[in-house]
């Protein structure tokens, strides 16, 4: 029996590419649990996770197998960007019109809120009360901000890194934040809930 424990992902990918079926099983195994945290935080429905996660698999057998993967180190970044596209086609089929949303032409290049930002990086110090009515408030958000506050705080990515895997620009992605926070912020004074972070 082989054993596929010291195999990186890039390497049990390209063995399946070849014919080994197990190799998949072990790919599985070690990428289901992440891949299907991250599609259940941005869709918050564990039956249309299943769905996304299930069509998100079967997209990413049909790729290896026509030999759309190399391997560039990346698997699962290549991964997310499947899912994430998975998600975007049902989140075009369930868009929000009652969330502040972005323009198609939005430029935030003269936005200079990094500082803003960054404070937003220290969710260490929010308490416990606090983390919870934000992950509440964030099952409202529309998908695209809820993916990008999830990879910013949660996969701690950088929006160079958010901008590759959802194919947006950085600017698209910064703007993304930003449109989170002013609808975490709007939800946050019509239920009263006080964002303030605790000091050190």
């Amino acid at each position: 029996m082989k054993n596929y424990e010291g195999l990186t992902d890039e390497a049990l990918a390209l063995l399946y590419v070849d014919g080994d079926n197990k190799a998949f099983d072990e790919l599985l195994s070690r990428t289901q649990e992440k891949l299907f945290t991250y599609i259940m935080f941005v869709v918050h429905d564990h039956d249309i996770a299943d769905d996304i996660f299930q069509e998100t698999f079967v997209k990413v057998i049909m790729k290896l197998q026509q030999g759309q993967y190399t391997d560039s180190g990346k698997f699962s970044f290549w991964l997310t960007r499947i899912a994430h596209n998975v998600i975007m086609d049902w989140y075009r089929a369930q868009r929000n019109d009652h969330i502040i949303e972005p323009t198609k032409d939005n430029d935030l290049s003269n936005l200079r809120g990094a500082s803003v930002l960054d404070s937003y990086r220290e969710s260490e110090i929010i308490n416990e009360q606090i983390l919870c009515d934000v992950k509440t408030m964030m099952n409202n958000l529309p998908a695209p901000q809820r993916e990008v506050v999830y990879m910013r705080f949660y996969q701690q990515l950088s929006f160079k890194e958010i901008g590759e895997l959802t194919g947006v620009s950085i600017n698209t992605a910064l703007g993304r934040m930003r449109y989170a926070i002013i609808n975490l912020r709007r939800m946050a004074k019509e239920h009263h809930i006080d964002l303030a972070l605790n000091e050190r």
